[in-house]
């Protein structure tokens, strides 16, 4: 939810003024506080009622009911790109639950910025690297890279391929990640990209 910073003091001011008097402020109690016309702050209330931040009952004077709270760790996650953790769980010996929240901004786990971009990866010859089909991979754009790293690889009559990049002797290898595919040979490579990252959809 995207608020301006004047409609975050009147959302704030309604919300704290209800939590201290039980009731919601008058409008004309709004406007003394901020020292503006009634008209403003029924252009204020308005705007907060259009994005769903409020609920005004315009038959009372008191009829204002706020359904967004700006300072909530949910709102702070919705508008930052956060998420709540809440602890940990065990994906093998099972463990005590117990919640522990912290926000974590998502853009601290993705490598991202202007030299990243991503690829939806189609095929299933870097499965047991944990690459699956559908998934997104996270390339930071290089021109080279180091024996065992993930590339974005151009090779051939300008084809892309994903593989692990191994620069041997007398060649290059592209070493798949599924004992079904042969590595692929080449006196040539085009590194494009290094993979970073791999954002995978629960399906």
């Amino acid at each position: 939810m995207l608020l301006t910073g004047k409609q975050l003091q009147v959302l704030r001011f309604i919300r704290d003024y209800r939590r201290e008097h039980a009731l919601a402020p008058t409008l004309d109690e709004i406007a003394a506080h901020f020292g503006v016309s009634k008209i403003t702050v029924h252009e204020h209330l308005g705007h907060l009622e259009k994005k769903g931040a409020i609920f005004r009952l315009r038959a009372r004077a008191r009829g204002i009911q706020v359904l967004h709270d700006p300072d909530s760790p949910e709102a702070e996650a919705s508008s930052s790109g956060a998420l709540p953790l809440l602890g940990k769980i065990a994906a093998g010996r099972p463990i005590e639950a117990i919640e522990d929240r912290e926000l974590i901004e998502i853009s601290d786990l993705i490598p991202h910025g202007p030299n990243h971009y991503l690829l939806e990866v189609r095929g299933d010859s870097m499965i047991d690297d944990h690459i699956l089909d559908g998934d997104y991979v996270v390339v930071e754009r290089r021109e080279h890279a180091r024996n065992g790293e993930t590339v974005v690889a151009i090779i051939d009559d300008n084809e892309a391929t994903l593989k692990r990049f191994y620069r041997e002797e007398r060649h290059f290898r592209l070493q798949p990640a599924n004992p079904k595919y042969p590595p692929l040979i080449r006196d040539r490579v085009q590194i494009r990209g290094v993979v970073v990252g791999v954002i995978r959809q629960v399906r």
